[in-house]
């Protein structure tokens, strides 16, 4: 609730951004992003020796699980952050992106934790049809318990 009400307060500070000549970033909140940067590093531990295009198997409920679910969540507010943010903050968040190379980083991760087959198995009320139901097309509900 709180990550869409953060961006006007660097709204308010923008017009101090004069017209300079290298190129201007600024950095969503330095919390989330010191968060990301410390997931980011385990993430890198846990996944190097596995190839971009390879699938990680992680286990459900394991520590490294724990871990992937938590950089994911990071992710998930950073871009809730960025959605309420104006177009011009967001050219200044997405340079601190790319100097960090934050974004990257999340590509790599994503290509090697994406499964290789994503269809989906988790429990369905309606009778099978032919349709395959993968986790592109099915809402999935992340309550935690």
């Amino acid at each position: 609730r709180l990550m869409p009400e953060l961006p006007k307060f660097d709204d308010e500070d923008l017009k101090s951004y004069g017209d300079e000549e290298e190129e201007l970033a600024l950095s969503p909140p330095a919390a989330l992003m010191s968060v990301l940067a410390t997931q980011e590093l385990l993430l890198e531990n846990i996944l190097e020796c596995i190839p971009v295009g390879e699938c990680a198997v992680i286990q459900p409920l394991s520590d490294e699980f724990c871990l992937v679910l938590g950089y994911l969540l990071t992710w998930k507010l950073t871009l809730a952050f960025f959605k309420a943010a104006s177009s011009q903050l967001r050219v200044l968040y997405s340079q601190y992106l790319r100097r960090t190379k934050s974004l990257n980083k999340l590509l790599y991760h994503l290509f090697r934790l994406m499964p290789e087959n994503p269809a989906f198995s988790g429990p369905t009320s309606e009778v099978p049809n032919k349709d395959t139901k993968t986790f592109f097309t099915e809402e999935l509900h992340l309550d935690v318990k």
